[in-house]
């Protein structure tokens, strides 16, 4: 397990706590970082209905999920065999009956059938056939949408995490320099991808990394006026920029961040810009602080840029963490205005500040941990636009 049994009872206490408040007396977790945070689960199973499922009164939550993932869950959670359950493989993708449906005959059988039951509603793997599976089982339950209540359990990190976060960082390293040496004249974009992928996998000679959650994003030329392309097998070519989205990942922790690298002398347009966006970086982590709320942070960023004509219509960061495909953001607070959340110690966030043109583009980011007194960049990698002249 990446944490000792004491850490994933005081998480699931803290949920409970939520639970209490909302009214929920049985919460269905299905989202795969929510799991691993509340058992320490880790498998690629969640392509297939899994769920671990919490009563407000019980010490322990149980797993549910496909019986061949069983042992996965043996090995991975700090959870009783009792409390591993799996559904036969029949259940699997058939016309007739639903992994949901176990779930339910489950709930029956626990006598949690008429209680006020949070799902999360808004989970990439939670599906309507799921929902409808589990109104269908249980007629008598009250249904509640439990929204993102655990992602904001985890929304403030232990010193535990912070440690994972920080290795992840020691990892982004070394795949950011592997990024900036591949990205040459010539190179395919592809092959550049592949020697990211090996950086980040193989980690440092102290710990091996993750996959990341989200996969290389490395817009190059006019493709750098959109953040989210990935890569084609097509060479990079002098006289254009290109975007490099990139993480590292330790035990599913995340530090991700973007940089910008242009082959050849940029236009004047690209370096100002740049220098611009890095003005408006250090003047909103200066702000950082406890206290704070999230829209204070933006803008910081906003005005300090007004006065060279930036505008960035789309937030500027977010929280982030412990995740899984697709996507490593937790969905909780974002660096926008209209975000009253407060800043306490230990939230972590990806600050991107993206610049997208008609036919150009570019990227700088940090990775941050709000600290007693201000932020704390997890890598070291220095704010600016690569130039490979």
């Amino acid at each position: 397990m990446a944490f000792e049994r004491a850490e994933y009872l005081e998480r699931i206490q803290k949920t409970k706590e939520r639970m209490e408040q909302r009214g929920i007396e049985l919460l269905l977790i299905v989202d795969p970082a929510n799991m691993n945070y509340l058992t320490g689960y880790d498998g690629w199973s969640f392509y297939v209905p899994q769920t671990v499922v919490l009563a407000i009164d019980e010490p322990e939550p149980l797993w549910i999920g496909r019986k061949m993932d069983v042992r996965a869950a043996h090995a991975t959670t700090f959870l009783k065999h009792e409390n591993v359950i799996g559904y036969p493989d029949d259940y699997v993708q058939a016309v007739t009956k639903h992994p949901f449906d176990y779930v339910g005959d489950i709930i029956v059988e626990r006598g949690w059938d008429t209680r006020v039951i949070g799902v999360e509603m808004d989970s990439y793997y939670f599906t309507a056939t799921c929902f409808f599976s589990l109104q269908y089982k249980l007629p008598d339950a009250r249904f509640q949408d439990a929204g993102a209540l655990v992602n904001w359990v985890r929304s403030v990190k232990s010193e535990n995490e912070i440690r994972y976060m920080r290795q992840a960082a020691r990892i982004l390293e070394n795949v950011m320099q592997t990024a900036f040496d591949s990205v040459e004249p010539g190179v395919r974009q592809c092959d550049a991808a592949a020697r990211i992928y090996y950086s980040q996998i193989s980690g440092t000679p102290e710990y091996g990394g993750d996959y990341p959650a989200i996969v290389p994003m490395m817009p190059t030329g006019e493709g750098t006026s959109t953040p989210h392309l990935t890569w084609t097998d097509q060479p990079f070519v002098k006289g254009e920029a290109t975007i490099l989205e990139l993480a590292g990942c330790r035990r599913r922790y995340h530090c991700p961040q973007a940089r910008t690298v242009f082959l050849g002398k940029p236009p004047q347009k690209l370096a100002d810009a740049a220098n611009w966006v890095v003005e408006g970086l250090h003047a909103a982590l200066d702000v950082v602080k406890p206290g704070i709320v999230c829209e204070d942070v933006e803008a910081a960023w906003r005005e300090c840029v007004a006065k060279y004509g930036l505008t960035k219509d789309s937030r500027i960061g977010y929280s982030t963490g412990l995740n899984y495909p697709p996507d490593w953001g937790e969905h909780t607070m974002s660096l926008r205005p209209g975000d009253h959340t407060e800043l306490e110690p230990n939230m972590c966030f990806h600050m991107i500040l993206g610049i997208w043109m008609d036919d150009w583009g570019l990227e700088i980011s940090e990775t941050f941990r709000v600290t007693e007194s201000g932020a704390e960049c997890f890598a070291n990698v220095p704010p600016e636009l690569v130039v490979k002249d």
